[in-house]
């Protein structure tokens, strides 16, 4: 959930400024295939490249967010996944390069706080709904 999630504020940036709204996907593909330029390939690439990014920061995620204040700690979690993969991966690759800023870092956010969510009413489930 936290996958798909995660891309609607970059999305809606892109449809309120007139920008491609698969700018941010075709930039994943690339990626995989930097050297490509077909949409089409871009887009399949970027598949397995968003899925295996989401699973392997989601895994984290649930293994070091605390069981209080998971949400918030979450949110800033997802800042700092941004710091990473846009300042080491993305730094090295024009079309993640070229992407707005701001929309990327509130993807993060939103990909943090949508794990977060998800992991806190697991532990809740999980304890018979007790606050954690």
């Amino acid at each position: 959930m936290a996958a798909v999630v995660s891309g609607a504020p970059s999305t809606v940036h892109a449809l309120l400024t007139g920008r491609d709204p698969l700018e941010a996907t075709l930039a994943a593909g690339s990626i995989l295939l930097p050297d490509e330029a077909r949409r089409g390939r871009l887009l399949l690439a970027a598949v397995p490249v968003h899925i295996g990014v989401s699973l392997g920061w989601g895994v984290v995620l649930s293994r070091a967010l605390p069981e209080r204040r998971t949400v918030t700690l979450g949110a800033l979690a997802g800042l700092a996944i941004a710091a990473l993969d846009l300042g080491t991966v993305g730094r090295r690759l024009p079309r993640i390069r070229s992407l707005p800023l701001l929309p990327q870092l509130a993807d993060h956010v939103a990909f943090g706080v949508s794990v977060a969510a998800d992991l806190r009413r697991r532990r809740r489930s999980r304890c018979g709904g007790l606050w954690l």
